[in-house]
């Protein structure tokens, strides 16, 4: 029998998660109202991707996996979300938590998307860590603070809900503030 390794442990949990066996709760210990952690990647454009040069912008952080169901669905939701409101100074990034050598499947679920997308795997700073449950979507204000987290384990993400919550940051008088009650789904 070949050893577990941490890939597989982690695909485990990520699967796990996805069928709410996983505890709901993200990765690490980032929370509503704090602010967003340092995360610096490439997109599948080769553009860069970092979370402190948007600050001023809402911020849509979604982390998703090509064999990921829920993660698929999503992803109409996220591209017509950002399609309406990048006028407005909303930011949506995408970032695969598929592995590596599965980074073709991965393009190809992202293909055709208006947003930007990449592998978190190849991530040069990721203070987010590994989600536990995916799809995982995070909604970060102007200030750069985490204003919402959305999990799969609370249901499917409509468009109404991602749409309140980034709204609620683009009408915010203090941006810096958390949604009341921490958070959409």
């Amino acid at each position: 029998m070949p050893a577990i390794t941490s890939e597989r442990t982690l695909w485990f949990a990520i699967v796990l998660g996805a069928a709410g066996a996983w505890p709901a709760q993200a990765a690490g210990a980032i929370e509503v109202g704090q602010p967003a952690p340092a995360l610096v990647a490439r997109s599948f454009s080769g553009e860069t991707i970092d979370l402190a040069a948007l600050r001023g912008k809402v911020v849509v952080v979604n982390f998703w996996a090509s064999w990921c169901g829920p993660c698929r669905a999503e992803m109409p939701l996220l591209d017509a979300l950002y399609r309406d409101y990048r006028e407005q100074g909303v930011v949506v990034l995408g970032l695969s938590a598929d592995d590596r050598h599965d980074r073709q499947d991965a393009l190809g679920a992202a293909h055709g998307l208006g947003y930007l997308t990449g592998m978190l795997a190849e991530a040069q700073s990721n203070g987010f860590g590994s989600p536990q449950v995916l799809p995982l979507t995070y909604i970060i204000g102007r200030s750069g603070t985490v204003s919402a987290m959305l999990r799969a384990n609370q249901g499917p993400l409509s468009a109404a809900q991602l749409r309140a919550a980034v709204e609620a940051q683009l009408g915010a008088e203090h941006p810096a503030e958390p949604l009341p009650g921490g958070a959409g789904r």
